[in-house]
Formats: C-alpha cells, sequence, structure tokens
C-alpha cells in the first residue's frame, strides 16, 4: 500500500507542475500559431539523448541532459532568427523541417547502435511510469525559476505573442522564449518522451483557446481540465493495466474532443 501512494504521490507532484508551466508556454506557441516549434524541440532534445547513448553516454545522467540541452540550444537559435522574408515561406515550415530532420537524424543515429531503434521508440513512449523524487525535485525547482522568470518578463513576452514586430532586441526575447521551451523540453521528453510532452503543451492551452481569450481565465481553464485529463489517464493505466504514455495522451484528446464538441453545441463569442 505504501509503495502504491508513493506512486501517486510522485505523480500527481509532477503533473501538477509540468500542468502549470506547459499550458502557459502553450497559449503562447497558440496564439502565435508556431503550434510545432514544441515538437520540433521535443524531437531535438530525443536525438541528443539518442547521440549521447552511441558515444558511451547513459540515459539519465547529467551529461545526457547536457548534450540534449546543446541539441535544443541550437534548434532554439534557429527557431528565432530563421524567418524567411518571403511569405510563400512561412515560419511554421522551417519548423517542420527542423523536425523532419531532428527525427530523420535520431533514426539514422540509431541505427549505428545496437538496439538503437529501441531507444527511438522509448523517446516517442517515455518512461515516466518510473520517475523518482530526485527527478521530480529537480523538476520542481527549475520550473519554479522559470515560472518566475515568465512572470517578471511577462510584459515582453505578450509583446512578442500580442504585437509581433512592435518591440526592439524581439529576436533575442524570441530567442529566450524557446530556450525555455527547450528547458522544459530537456527535463520532460526523457521521463514522458516526444508525444506526451507535446500533448501536456498543446491540448490544455487549446481547450482553453476554445472559450476565452483572456488571458487569466485561460490559465484556469488549461490548468483545471489539464489535471482532470492528466488525472484520468493516470488511474486508467493502472487500473486497466495500460501504457501510461498513451493513456495520458488519449485520455487529453479525449477531453479536447468533448471541448469542442461542447463549443459546437453552444457556439457562445470567445472573449
Amino acid at each position: 500500500m505504501t509503495g502504491i501512494l508513493n506512486f501517486f504521490l510522485i505523480q500527481t507532484v509532477l503533473l501538477m507542475v509540468v500542468i502549470s508551466v506547459h499550458t502557459y508556454l502553450g497559449l503562447h506557441v497558440i496564439r502565435r500559431g508556431i503550434v510545432f516549434s514544441d515538437l520540433s524541440l521535443d524531437q531535438l532534445a530525443a536525438f541528443g539523448v539518442i547521440v549521447g547513448l552511441v558515444i558511451g553516454i547513459p540515459g539519465g545522467s547529467v551529461a545526457s541532459y547536457i548534450v540534449s540541452f546543446i541539441a535544443v540550444l541550437f534548434g532554439s537559435v534557429l527557431l528565432a532568427y530563421v524567418k524567411p522574408k518571403n511569405k510563400m515561406i512561412p515560419h511554421e515550415a522551417i519548423i517542420g523541417i527542423i523536425y523532419g530532420l531532428a527525427l530523420v537524424g535520431s533514426i539514422l543515429v540509431a541505427d549505428k547502435y545496437s538496439g538503437g531503434m529501441a531507444y527511438v521508440n522509448q523517446t516517442l513512449s517515455g518512461t515516466m511510469l518510473w520517475i523518482n523524487w530526485d527527478l521530480v525535485l529537480v523538476t520542481v525547482v527549475v520550473y519554479i525559476f522559470l515560472a518566475i522568470f515568465h512572470y517578471k518578463f511577462r510584459h515582453k513576452f505578450f509583446s512578442i505573442t500580442e504585437n509581433t514586430g512592435s518591440m526592439k532586441n524581439e529576436n533575442l526575447w524570441d530567442l529566450l522564449f524557446f530556450i525555455s521551451l527547450g528547458i522544459i523540453t530537456v527535463l520532460i521528453v526523457p521521463v514522458a518522451g516526444v508525444l506526451l510532452a507535446y500533448a501536456f503543451l498543446m491540448i490544455p492551452a487549446a481547450i482553453a483557446s476554445l472559450f476565452t481569450k483572456n488571458w487569466g481565465k485561460a490559465l484556469l481553464i488549461g490548468w483545471s481540465v489539464g489535471l482532470a485529463a492528466s488525472f484520468t489517464g493516470l488511474f486508467s493505466s493502472y487500473y486497466f493495466n495500460l501504457p501510461y504514455g498513451p493513456s495520458l495522451v488519449l485520455s487529453l484528446g479525449f477531453f479536447f474532443l468533448t471541448a469542442v464538441f461542447i463549443k459546437m453545441i453552444f457556439p457562445v463569442k470567445t472573449k
């Protein structure tokens, strides 16, 4: 019984921390129309982990996180500064290309490593079921610092999102935004996997965006629905003996589809 309680307590703390920060950043991503930027950074983080394994760095080690962050930092620079002036090539095209190259790179590198494809699958589905308190503590501390940073400079990030091109040094603040995404990506992808990490960022924020444009209300909706969906997936996984990561993704997806259905029945104007 103690083991079960400890398991659910660890998962509860991690889910609460992850949903809180990811929903906020997800709202920025959706409102800026760069919905695949986090997915590309997630895949770069996974690429870094796989490269580390190939060169002899154990997964989950400090060195592994450093290699993963280097890959994500490179991607963040590209996302912040590579913005084609040709209107025929949208920023989202660059994001998609980065994602595709990171995925193909992961497959090619893994192919040269014994059992490498198993690691590719692991980076997609994650190992969130096996997290421990040390990892949760590190995640909580880093996420708190990120939350404080974004709160202190919230006007800068709001300006980038709502009034693109209206501030000086916009590319620098854009880079800091993508680095923020990169940091949470480096922490969460090794345990949650690429797909669940992306779902944490996008789905609660997308649900909130269906019903309000107000930042405060959107955060409350995203946090509430995101936690409800995550806990539904968690308990479904435990009691029905289902894979953890996919269960959470499906639960989040079900809540999103339900929100879309509700919006269709009650098409109240979003305020």
